[in-house]
């Protein structure tokens, strides 16, 4: 088992200890926090919101922000591996050539046991988060739930 499989489940066990049910909401970055592209965004951009925000994945989003698809670091290494074009080339697509609409995702009010346990299943450190129209509000980031959930704990 890996790390990140190990820590999901502490955090699980960690959380079913706790009388307070901590929210999505508690604890997600708000949209200025991590990056939002539109589908017409070239792929170097999106890499370099990506990298300017020190995280692993950019939402796609449409002009009223509603969540299209998502690019992360492991379907860039997939790309990379798959397409096997020359950089200079895939960096000038758009990101919407590339980025999944195939996503997990949360809502605000999914508690942060469950996230938490979806983001463990299926090995991802990223959930969108978003609400019953589909508009991005947020994203939960596997650290700052680890956080928070230290603090509660302790």
């Amino acid at each position: 088992m890996n790390f990140v499989y190990h820590l999901m489940s502490y955090m699980e066990r960690i959380m079913s200890t706790n009388n307070t049910e901590i929210v999505v909401a508690d604890v997600m970055l708000k949209t200025e926090s991590f990056p939002i592209v539109s589908e017409d965004k070239l792929v170097k951009e999106s890499l370099e919101l990506m990298n300017t925000f020190c995280l692993g994945i950019v939402c796609v989003v449409d002009s009223n922000n509603k969540l299209l698809s998502v690019l992360t670091d492991g379907d860039l290494r997939r790309i990379l591996l798959k397409i096997q074009k020359p950089f200079s080339s895939l960096f000038v697509d758009d990101i919407s050539d590339y980025s999944s609409s195939k996503f997990k995702f949360v809502s605000p009010q999914t508690t942060l046991r469950k996230a938490v346990s979806l983001m463990g299943d299926y090995k991802i450190w990223d959930l969108p988060v978003i609400d019953s129209a589909g508009i991005l509000i947020g994203l939960l980031h596997l650290h700052p739930a680890i956080k928070t959930v230290m603090k509660s704990y302790l």
